[in-house]
């Protein structure tokens, strides 16, 4: 996978993530955070590596769908392009993904 769509797939993870199921949470997380392979995974979890690729196919096209529909990715873009202040950013960032 090329790295500029893992970038994007990551930051979309991280902000629609809670409307991901603990499943799809688990082995996003585990392939894209932790490195793993799918047949790690698929062994880990004793799953079918299919199944692994499955749900990480249909966790790629949630994340594009949600952000498609809500825009807060493109939202968040605009606003960095509006301001270089890493404060400013900090705060809307705590706003928009609930890190207070």
């Amino acid at each position: 996978m090329e790295n500029q769509k893992r970038e994007a797939l990551i930051k979309l993870y991280d902000i629609y993530n809670q409307l991901l199921t603990d499943k799809q949470r688990l082995y996003f997380e585990e392939y894209y955070y932790n490195d793993l392979s799918l047949s790690e995974i698929s062994e880990n979890y004793e799953i079918s590596r299919n199944a692994v690729f499955d749900q990480l196919n249909k966790v790629e096209k949630l994340l594009y769908s949600y952000e498609e529909k809500l825009h807060l990715n493109e939202k968040y873009d605009k606003l960095f392009k509006v301001t270089k202040d890493k404060d400013i950013l900090n705060k809307i960032e705590n706003i928009l993904w609930g890190d207070d």
